[in-house]
Formats: structure tokens, C-alpha cells, sequence
């Protein structure tokens, strides 16, 4: 029998919040925003555009560990994340997150199981957030992207928002604990609609590589706008 994994005692809800759900996202939310501000001047650029109702993929640009933390000050909405599953090797970490709606994904594996609950969850009505770099990076170049995002989009038929975030990496460098004060934009792209279906109802893997190929290119123009408003232009 295989030894459990960090996260693997997690229950991963799919369907619309609980009042009890709502109310412990909106408390997790207000208290990032309130250090979000401590630590620098906080600007959210085309909230707008995200949907007032329905499901969506979330996927923000990574360059530090508080980019799981501020996507989520683009809307009032609950939204779940992916997370990394040694997030939950620290049992307070753990239930931080788990309150703002992270789920754990099990890196160095095809991990079904996690694709499978992204598509109960945006199947379910809810947004989801990923990551479609995978990991954190860095520098102001946007490595090639993963597949997943575009497939879960295509697969559940929602849109993509992608989000460039400016300032992140300043101010949590990976390898950094502890964060320093950093003016941080996030910029909310346009839609990016999920890619039509043949006659017989698939997405052509084709469709698939074509939506990520997108998706690449819009997330670079926003990280780049995101750094020039935070100050911080990539050059």
C-alpha cells in the first residue's frame, strides 16, 4: 500500500461554495490584501474583465511564492488553486491554503487525478487558477509553457484570463523567506476563448498546443506591462 502524500487528506470541493466556504475565503482574501498593503502599494488593472458569474481558468504569470496569494485579490469571487503538495507538509500552511481553495498537486507525475478535479471543479461552475508555467521562474522571459491549462479550458469549454503580476519577484525572490516592500500591479488580460469543437465533439490536440501557444504570448505582453507599472521594467 503506498504511504500517503502531503495534501492527500484534503477534500476538494467542486460544486458552488458553502456559506462556511465563502466565509472563510473572504477572511483569507482580506488578510492578504491587508499584507499585500503593508508590504507595498497594491493596483489591480482590468478587474473588470473577469466574470461576474460562471467558470474560468485564472492563468497568472509565476515568479514567487506570493503569486498564489495575490491572484486571488483579482476578484471577490472563491476561486480554487493548485498547489504544490509540499505546501501541506507544514499542517498551518496547509490549512491557510486549504481555506483559500488549494488543492494539492503531486509534481513529478502525470498526476490524473489533479487534471480530474480541475475539470470536476470548472465543470462544477467554479473558477480555478493555474499556473501554466508549471513552477516558479525567473526573469522577464516567460519559459514554454504547460499544456494543462489550455486543456482544461478546452476539455470544460471556458475561457482563459491570463494575469501578468509586476513587483512579485521583488518582492519574495525565490530562495527569499522573508519579503521586503515592493509596489505590485496586477493586470487582468482579455479573454481568450476556449478553441471550437470538431463535429464530433473533441478538441484536436492540434487546438489544444494552438490555445497554450496563445496563451504564451498574451501572458509575455502582460508581464511586461504589469513590470513597467510596478516600476520594474523587463530589459
Amino acid at each position: 500500500m503506498p504511504e500517503p502524500r502531503p495534501g492527500d487528506d484534503i477534500e476538494i470541493w467542486t460544486g458552488t461554495p458553502t456559506r462556511g466556504t465563502r466565509i472563510s475565503y473572504a477572511s483569507v482574501r482580506a488578510l492578504i490584501l491587508t499584507v499585500a498593503k503593508l508590504f507595498g502599494q497594491v493596483r489591480v488593472v482590468g478587474a473588470e474583465k473577469i466574470p461576474a458569474d460562471g467558470a474560468f481558468v485564472l492563468a497568472p504569470v509565476h515568479r514567487s511564492n506570493v503569486d498564489f496569494a495575490l491572484s486571488s485579490l483579482v476578484t471577490r469571487r472563491p476561486m480554487r488553486f493548485m498547489g504544490k503538495d509540499s505546501i501541506w507538509k507544514s499542517k498551518p500552511l496547509g490549512r491557510f491554503v486549504s481555506m483559500l481553495g488549494a488543492f494539492p498537486v503531486h509534481r513529478g507525475t502525470a498526476d490524473r487525478d489533479a487534471l480530474r478535479a480541475c475539470t470536476d471543479i470548472v465543470n462544477g461552475g467554479s473558477p480555478l487558477v493555474m499556473f501554466p508555467e508549471g513552477t516558479r521562474c525567473h526573469g522577464p522571459t516567460i519559459v514554454e509553457l504547460f499544456d494543462g491549462t489550455a486543456y482544461v479550458a478546452s476539455r470544460t469549454g471556458v475561457p482563459i484570463i491570463p494575469l501578468g503580476i509586476g513587483g512579485s519577484e521583488t518582492m519574495l525572490p525565490k530562495g527569499k523567506k522573508l519579503p521586503r516592500r515592493s509596489r505590485l500591479v496586477l493586470l487582468v488580460g482579455d479573454a481568450i476563448p476556449p478553441p471550437a469543437r470538431t463535429e464530433a465533439g473533441r478538441v484536436p490536440r492540434s487546438a489544444v498546443a494552438e490555445l497554450t501557444k496563445r496563451l504564451h504570448g498574451e501572458l509575455q505582453d502582460l508581464f511586461d506591462e504589469a513590470q513597467a507599472l510596478a516600476g520594474k521594467p523587463n530589459h
